[in-house]
């Protein structure tokens, strides 16, 4: 536990990579601009450290989908990937590419992290060029302010170097 990556690298107009690892093993996955991918990832995970138990986002590759499922126990997050043949498929009928067991501060540090590094690396208006949609910055500070207030309620029960 306690190491997580996360980038997401627009390969092309309306077309994003999304590169997801831990510890064991990566995924790469495909994302369209045809939905709100970036933000509904960054909402997915928001909506865990306010204390959701279970969350999902979904990206289309047109027409293959890849749905992540956030699954929280206490301070502990199950994320698991899955590929779909279409974004309609139910969970069952998709394969599993990727999974991991995180703690919530891991998970909400890799995510921030991922998307500084995307305004960094591109800023906002070379995003939305090559995305063809605006920066998620609510959403993004959102998850941030949320994880600034929620952080210390983890604190007593973990620390990135004593997982």
């Amino acid at each position: 536990m306690a190491h997580l990556r996360l980038a997401w690298v627009l390969s092309g107009r309306g077309w994003a990579d999304c590169i997801v690892g831990d510890q064991q093993t990566d995924a790469e996955v495909t994302a369209s601009c045809i939905t709100a991918a970036p933000e509904d990832l960054l909402t997915a995970v928001t909506r865990l450290i306010v204390g959701e138990t279970e969350c999902r986002a979904q990206f289309e590759a047109e027409p293959t989908a890849f749905r992540w499922i956030f699954y929280r126990e206490g301070t502990d997050v199950w994320i698991r990937l899955l590929e779909l043949a279409r974004g309609s498929d139910h969970d069952n009928a998709g394969t599993e590419i990727w999974s991991t067991q995180q703690h919530i501060d891991v998970v909400a540090r890799a995510v921030i992290r991922c998307f500084d590094e995307v305004v960094s690396k591109y800023g906002e208006s070379a995003y939305r060029g090559k995305w063809g949609e605006h920066f998620p910055r609510t959403e993004l500070e959102v998850l941030r302010t949320a994880w600034r207030d929620h952080r210390g309620d983890w604190a007593a029960s973990w620390s990135p170097s004593n997982p």
